[in-house]
């Protein structure tokens, strides 16, 4: 069992929290008054210690999901797929889930950095960069560069090993809002309906974009972009700066400040008591070998007491990057953004972050959607979907509509809903988040379609040819 690595994280957890508590958020007119320094050292010093002390539950996690994806085993508990079962059993979406599976998977034949991951030494985010170099006789060395690097310069070094494209970084976003007509607005809307029951239930709206492009383009080829180019897309939120200014930047910083050395260093945490491997155990991040038998109930029992245990510590993650993020004190800290202090103090992805402090800002506001979370009434990913539709006086008709649906059909039945009402509001505005790739693929779709009538039209008109083309 994971009783060493359940008590170990759970004294752990308690200390932290006895200090956390008694922070909360700085008033905007007490601002000015707040001790900045001071604030971001002790701040930091706990978010670092949060986040690397997930490590071992992260992998043990994902040393579980991985078991259950061998053979039927999923079926026989009643899952389709592993997505399902993380959204259903253990409250965490399917991507996550997979991400898990896989990181524990690579490392079950890397002992070293899977102790050093767990020990907090090195971050998930150094693993994932270093993994496919980090094997053999090699693993050791690049283990001690993890301890040392930054994720910037371990992914630079990768990268000239390998080539380009080892160091998968979390997608970026963009924001896209143009006007459209209400006869445009009426074949996008039939569009995206008709794409929708192509793709798997639940898929968001990003996703029928990118399959109403790619028909487009199909039959269209887009010409070359222009220099400069013409016609963008309206209201794209702009980068920060050229990826290559970014990565110099970044690469001056840690020189300056040698790898932000006047911050808290971290102590790794001694590796918990492995526990034997039994039968559906889950054994401090190592994978049950193949053919073994699997005691699949107490495997499922295992997961969800590491899934109350994580949420805790997601719980205590979400109010510390709230308070660093309300004021701004990764500036002080020297980085660049604050996705650069999340990945490289964290270990951790900046939306996975985003994501836990927009849930902890409205459980300010809904206190009672956060009593249901602790007492396990929602699931973390249940409680996501009603903080963003509830309001004081519909969150009990909201936590009574969840605790009666599963995940999924909670999400399908008001995401796509909202989403398509934000998107195409009355003043005719349609408003996207789209991964950069997909906000890319749009804005090819649009010069196809320039160049299919033969003349500069407005980005709405476009649309509109290929909204009309995938409905043919």
């Amino acid at each position: 069992m994971h009783a060493p690595l359940s008590l170990a994280a759970d004294a752990e957890l308690q200390a932290l929290s006895s200090v956390a508590c008694t922070l909360e958020p700085t008033p905007d007119n007490e601002r000015k008054w707040l001790l900045r320094d001071e604030a971001a050292f002790l701040l930091d010093g706990l978010l670092v210690r949060v986040a690397r002390g997930r490590g071992a539950l992260d992998l043990a996690v994902g040393a579980g999901l991985a078991t259950l994806l061998v053979g039927d085993r999923l079926l026989r508990l009643g899952f389709s797929c592993l997505g399902d079962y993380a959204r259903e059993r253990l409250g965490i979406a399917g991507s996550t889930a997979e991400k898990l599976a896989r990181l524990a998977r690579h490392l079950a034949d890397r002992p070293l950095l899977r102790d050093a991951v767990c020990s907090g030494a090195v971050t998930p985010r150094k693993a994932e960069t270093i993994v496919a170099l980090a094997r053999g006789a090699d693993e050791a060395a690049w283990v001690e560069k993890a301890r040392v690097e930054t994720v910037r310069a371990l992914a630079a070094e990768v990268r000239a090993v390998v080539g380009e494209g080892a160091d998968e970084e979390d997608e970026p976003w963009e924001r896209v809002g143009l006007m459209l007509e209400p006869v445009a607005r009426e074949k996008l809307g039939e569009a995206l309906a008709m794409a929708g029951k192509l793709l798997p239930p639940g898929a968001p709206p990003w996703q029928r974009f990118e399959v109403i492009c790619q028909e487009y383009l199909g039959a269209h080829p887009a010409p070359p972009e222009p220099a400069p180019p013409f016609g963008r897309i309206e209201n794209l939120v702009p980068p920060v700066g050229p990826a290559a200014e970014r990565e110099a930047l970044k690469a001056w910083l840690e020189q300056e400040y040698q790898r932000w050395s006047f911050l808290t260093q971290f102590d790794p945490a001694p590796r918990p008591e492995q526990p034997a491997a039994g039968e559906g155990s889950v054994a401090g991040g190592g994978l049950a070998e193949a053919g073994a038998p699997v005691d699949l109930v107490r495997l499922d029992a295992d997961l969800r007491r590491l899934r109350d245990l994580r949420a805790s510590w997601d719980d205590l993650l979400g109010h510390l990057a709230m308070l660093l993020l309300q004021c701004g004190l990764w500036r002080d800290m020297q980085f660049l953004s604050f996705g650069h202090y999340c990945a490289e103090r964290l270990g951790l992805s900046e939306r996975a972050i985003r994501q836990r402090v927009a849930l902890e800002r409205r459980l300010y506001s809904l206190p009672e959607l956060r009593v249901a979370m602790r007492s396990g009434r929602v699931s973390y990913e249940k409680a996501r979907i009603v903080a963003r539709h509830a309001t004081e006086q519909t969150l009990e008709a909201w936590l009574q509509r969840a605790e009666q649906t599963t995940c999924i059909a909670l999400l399908r039945e008001t995401e796509a809903e909202a989403e398509e009402e934000e998107q195409m509001c009355a003043a005719g505005e349609l408003r996207l988040r789209l991964p950069v790739r997909v906000a890319s693929l749009l804005e090819e779709a649009l010069r196809a379609a320039r160049e299919a009538v033969g003349r500069f039209i407005s980005p709405a008109e476009a649309l509109q040819l290929i909204a009309e083309h995938f409905i043919d």
